[in-house]
């Protein structure tokens, strides 16, 4: 009996040790997945072009380098790391023109992939070459990864990650040179998951290898661990489901489609075709050109034997040689007539109805299905609180309540929420005329000719004579209260402009015919007969008004330079007149 405890107790002890040691394993290669992309807090260096030659200004408008290269690349504009073309040769200096980098010297920015910024490469490492082979260093000169690759290169929509080749197979490291995918699949691709919260970090990755069958797709989760050999015609991540701790696939073996949630096939490769619907989360199926609807477990809740299956709203209107079957999202039959659909909205307290007996004609119902407005419009749409946009039979928009009064007369031609906000911009085409109402439907602004651009705090409306500010929640505000950090602000006085300091006191006289607030790095650009120009915080001109610029109707300088934007975003600074 004492052997036996003994040896039972020996297994478990095994068994605890081997949990213990997998859960170091994990937990050491979870740490060394993980990176950091670079904040960057403010800009201090740009790009100057000068006749076809580059060269670097700081954010006082000083030259750093002289012009005098055929291109200038600066990775992290916090940092003074400028690498410097010239033909072939590459040189990499500092703040005051001197090599850095040492044995470096053919170190390159990485430039990023599909992602939505004006910073346009890796923020803190560079890929040098040596004897034809890759590696990584920061811009402190450390290497990070040796030069084994035979490619280095960024990895579309995920910064920090980077795709690298070696023996023709592909796989991926991060910024700190620890491999995330094995090198081994003749292609690396993201999933394109995104959240407005993490953006693509839960984003997965498809591999693929060439066999002599063909192409074979897997799926590797985005932590870089496989959960699907490479053994698929097709696969695809269903990203309308965000579930950062689940991933729902598509994916086809032998022309048939199937269903995974993470590593659990929930749908057998038996359909010829798979569409998600993001209303009702269900799956339509598909087999011989007869179809039925799938849930999130993978069970058939519609058979399938439907010549068709239209879903608008939150029924599933189903088809065969009967009629049509009306159903919600459980596959629950429902007493609804076939000819209406119903949509549901953000507020819990309303649904869309379309009728579609005589044409096709909005209304409003409430939780309960009492009819709050008349199926009358050609379309509604929720916006907040108790209001709707609605689109009368000349296809003009207007905003009614929920008891179908007019709140924006319907007689507009666009009308949208403006971008983070409950402000509702509304344009009448033909006067040009741009109106702003407020949250509870109160004109707000009206201006002709208006661009309308958000700011991270505010609102600007402008046009070529006048300029507005409001707060997100559609309060007026004055220049003072916007650029508080300014000690000039633009004043107008009989269509002419200067500048005012807080007291009120006018600094530059109403001498100009356009003038715009001080940007960040201490300059305000002026206009006068057609030309542009600046001035410093001290009211003091930089450059007089002599520059002609049609690239943009607001220029931005940065000392006598203005900011020229071109390609994806990128942009340099010239005094080219």
């Amino acid at each position: 009996m004492k052997k036996k405890y003994v040896v039972i107790i020996g297994i478990i002890l095994f068994i605890l040790v081997a949990l213990v040691s997998i859960g170091i394993y994990n937990m050491i290669e979870e740490k060394s997945n993980k990176y950091e992309i670079e904040p960057i807090k403010q800009y201090n260096y740009f790009v100057l072009k000068q006749d076809k030659v580059y060269g670097v200004i700081d954010k006082k408008g000083n030259i750093i380098i002289p012009p005098e290269y055929s291109e200038i690349k600066i990775p992290n504009p916090e940092k003074a790391v400028f690498v410097c073309y010239q033909g072939e040769e590459i040189k990499i200096f500092n703040e005051k023109k001197e090599p850095i980098l040492g044995e470096y010297n053919k170190a390159q920015p990485i430039r990023l992939k599909n992602i939505s910024s004006d910073l346009m490469y890796e923020k803190s490492v560079l890929k040098y070459e040596k004897d034809g082979k890759y590696g990584l260093i920061t811009f402190e000169g450390k290497e990070i990864a040796k030069p084994i690759y035979d490619e280095i290169d960024s990895l579309s929509y995920k910064e920090g990650e980077l795709l690298v080749k070696q023996n023709e197979k592909y796989g991926v490291i991060t910024i700190k040179g620890n491999k995330k995918v094995e090198i081994a699949y003749d292609e690396v691709k993201v999933d394109e998951y995104y959240t407005d919260e993490n953006h693509y970090e839960y984003a997965g990755y498809i591999v693929l290898v060439k066999t002599e069958e063909g192409y074979r797709y897997g799926y590797l989760n985005h932590k870089g661990k496989k959960v699907w050999d490479t053994e698929y015609n097709e696969i695809s991540r269903v990203t309308e489901i965000q579930e950062n701790d689940n991933f729902y696939l598509i994916f086809a073996k032998n022309g048939q489609y199937g269903i995974a949630k993470n590593d659990q096939q929930i749908l057998g490769n038996e359909y010829q075709s798979i569409q998600y619907d993001e209303t009702n989360k269900v799956f339509v199926i598909e087999k011989s050109k007869k179809y039925g609807i799938a849930n999130l477990e993978g069970k058939v809740i519609l058979p399938v034997q439907y010549s068709e299956i239209d879903i608008t709203g939150i029924y599933l209107y189903a088809k065969d040689e009967q009629g049509t079957t009306v159903y919600n999202s459980n596959g629950t039959q429902v007493n609804v007539d076939a000819n209406v659909a119903i949509l549901d909205t953000t507020s819990e307290k309303y649904k869309i109805k379309i009728n579609n007996q005589k044409g096709t004609q909005y209304g409003v119902i409430d939780e309960e299905g009492k009819q709050l407005i008349e199926e009358q419009y050609n379309y509604i749409e929720y916006l907040h609180n108790n209001y709707f946009i609605v689109s009368n039979e000349n296809g003009k928009l207007g905003i009614i309540d929920d008891k179908g009064a007019t709140k924006v007369e319907i007689n507009h031609d666009s009308l949208q929420r403006i971008q983070d906000t409950n402000l509702i911009q509304a344009t009448l085409t033909e006067s040009k005329i741009t109106e702003i109402y407020s949250e509870t439907m109160e004109k707000i602004c009206e201006m002709q000719n208006a661009t309308i651009e958000v700011e991270d705090d505010h609102i600007k409306v402008y046009n070529d004579s006048e300029v507005k500010y409001f707060s997100k929640e559609g309060k007026e505000l004055k220049n003072t209260e916007v650029y508080a950090r300014n000690q000039l602000f633009v004043t107008v006085k009989d269509e002419k402009y200067g500048f005012m300091d807080k007291s009120g006191k006018v600094v530059v006289d109403y001498k100009y015919d356009k003038a715009y607030e001080f940007n960040s790095y201490g300059f305000a650009t002026i206009e006068k007969d057609g030309k542009w120009g600046a001035i410093n915080e001290q009211g003091e001109e930089v450059v007089a008004p002599t520059y002609e610029i049609r690239e943009t109707k607001e220029p931005s300088f940065i000392g006598s330079y203005y900011r020229v934007t071109y390609g994806f975003g990128e942009f340099y600074y010239t005094n080219t007149k």
